[in-house]
């Protein structure tokens, strides 16, 4: 499986920037993420190229975390129509994913919106492809449910 590291680069990106929220600690944590993976020779294993890389990033954004001090939210964050708008109609869906755990979030992440294979979630993770396809369609059909309890009430 050959890898092109810059079709890679934005999937790394949207995973580190899922974990620290912060845009420009997501573009340093992905540039220092294709650093230490171009750096070391023994991480070029032409099998494991996307896992190792995935696998760099979480450790990276965990630092990241515990590194970083939490900051309070401006007191005029909440002004702006298209703000409210934006938090409007995104709240049924962000109480659901509030419901589902990080880990599976993550799943969800890597799976659907990085299309990573799930050969390589299973790697990541430590379980069998078919645990990880039936985790995976567990989690959608909560969301699935959840989100039909909101438009019902």
């Amino acid at each position: 499986m050959a890898l092109d590291i810059n079709d890679q680069y934005d999937k790394i990106y949207r995973f580190c920037y899922l974990k620290l929220k912060n845009r420009d600690l997501a573009e340093d944590v992905t540039q220092e993420t294709f650093l230490r993976y171009l750096e070391h020779p023994q991480y070029n294993s032409i099998d494991k190229t996307l896992q190792i890389l995935y696998t760099i990033a979480g450790n990276l954004c965990i630092d990241e975390f515990r590194r970083r001090p939490t900051d309070e939210l401006p007191e005029d964050a909440s002004s702006g129509k298209d703000m409210e708008d934006d938090v409007l109609s995104s709240l049924a869906l962000r109480q659901a994913l509030d419901k589902v755990p990080n880990v599976y979030k993550e799943m969800l992440l890597l799976r659907y919106i990085n299309d990573v294979p799930v050969g390589v979630l299973s790697k990541m993770y430590g379980m069998s492809r078919f645990s990880v396809n039936r985790r995976l369609k567990s989690v959608l059909a909560s969301l699935r449910s959840e989100l039909g309890k909101e438009e019902l009430e």
